[in-house]
């Protein structure tokens, strides 16, 4: 990993994610390509880790998978699912455990918003993770889906219900109950990422994205996401009460002076 402020992530011991970090980011790579990334308990246990550290060290997330190779003509991959030789032993009390579902809600939780780059396949616990992210970008090798059902089980770690929020309850259904498989340009049509670019742009676009929510102040765009999250019978005190505390901060009153200086010259 490669990090130019403070002590940084310490990635020792990580055998399925690579990291670079950046003094507002960390860019976080899933990186299990001989099996398409595949999220195994030892992907879960180090995207634990690094939930931690953003908790206590708050920056903006990029996640993305293997990227392709041109000269190899191999196609990126961002998650082809769970590891299905971990998932065919789970039994009830794992599921109970709520292995991907806990992780994937810590990672939806985070105090500064997630990016994720997605290029190949998204799918069953790849694209549930994709869910929990705030922005999706895709390229048009993009394939996501949940095809869960034709294995016997379904998707519990959050597309039951983040999927409907994202696309509506029509699509939603043929993915969830048909195993109905998007490609990009369907992604984009149903609202299910943001951005369409060819895999050679995809980090390019989710870091101009990340410089775009950098540029605002981070407080408030913790406050904000965290707001936009709440219950909607917290609304609308939450948002008074956050509001109060921006009002206090030292970069309301410079960047509201910034903004008048501006507009005086």
């Amino acid at each position: 990993m490669e990090a130019d402020d403070g002590p940084g992530l310490s990635v020792d011991g990580f055998t399925t994610l690579l990291a670079t970090e950046k003094p507002d980011r960390l860019h976080v790579q899933l990186n299990r390509p001989a099996v398409r990334n595949a999220i195994d308990q030892s992907m879960v246990d180090e995207l634990h880790l690094v939930c931690a550290y953003l908790e206590s060290s708050p920056k903006i997330l990029v996640l993305s998978g293997t990227p392709g190779d041109d000269a190899t003509g191999a196609k990126g991959v961002f998650a082809s699912g769970a590891d299905i030789a971990q998932l065919r032993e789970r039994r009830r009390d794992d599921a109970l455990a709520g292995i991907n579902s806990g992780l994937f809600d810590r990672i939806a939780r985070l105090p500064m918003p997630v990016i994720a780059a997605l290029d190949g396949y998204a799918l069953g616990g790849g694209a549930e993770l994709a869910y929990a992210a705030d922005f999706r970008l895709g390229t048009p090798d993009l394939r996501m889906g949940n095809p869960e059902t034709g294995l016997g089980i379904m998707a519990a770690a959050g597309a039951t219900w983040r999927l409907k929020e994202l696309v509506g309850e029509a699509v939603a259904k043929e993915i969830l109950l048909a195993g109905r498989i998007l490609d990009g340009e369907a992604c984009l049509r149903t609202g299910l990422i943001t951005g369409l670019v060819p895999p050679s742009d995809l980090l390019a676009a989710a870091n101009a994205l990340a410089d775009r929510i950098s540029a605002q102040d981070p407080l408030a765009v913790r406050l904000t996401k965290s707001v936009f999250h709440a219950p909607r019978d917290a609304h609308p005190l939450l948002d008074t009460v956050a509001q109060s505390i921006l009002f206090e901060s030292p970069a309301k009153f410079d960047r509201m002076q910034d903004f008048l200086d501006r507009k005086r010259k």
